[in-house]
């Protein structure tokens, strides 16, 4: 029980580690439009970044994806393939699982 315990706190301590390496640089406000520009993505390993609609300030559906790089991914661009004027989420998932998300109004 006691390693089970201890395994738990050392995979608890390294996800939050990692999390703290990977972030988005742009503010909070993206134009609207089917290609949604969130500029630098930094990434602590490979994965990808999706976007969700977020108008209800709850997760909606899935608009799109992008893959990452591990380090700094500079301008990510996603295209959602119809125009996006409400709000989104973009969350970044790496080896499944959430690295970083981030709220952002569209204008």
């Amino acid at each position: 029980m006691m390693k089970s315990i201890a395994l738990a706190a050392a995979v608890a301590v390294t996800a939050t580690a990692g999390a703290a390496d990977t972030y988005f640089e742009q503010g909070r406000t993206l134009d609207s439009g089917d290609v949604l520009e969130l500029g630098l993505i930094t990434a602590e390993g490979a994965g990808v970044v999706e976007i969700y609609d977020f108008h209800t300030g709850e997760q909606g559906r899935l608009l799109g994806t992008e893959r990452l790089s591990a380090g700094a991914n500079t301008n990510v661009r996603i295209n959602t393939g119809l125009p996006v004027n409400r709000d989104v989420i973009a969350v970044v998932n790496i080896d499944g699982q959430i690295a970083a998300q981030k709220a952002f109004d569209v204008n």
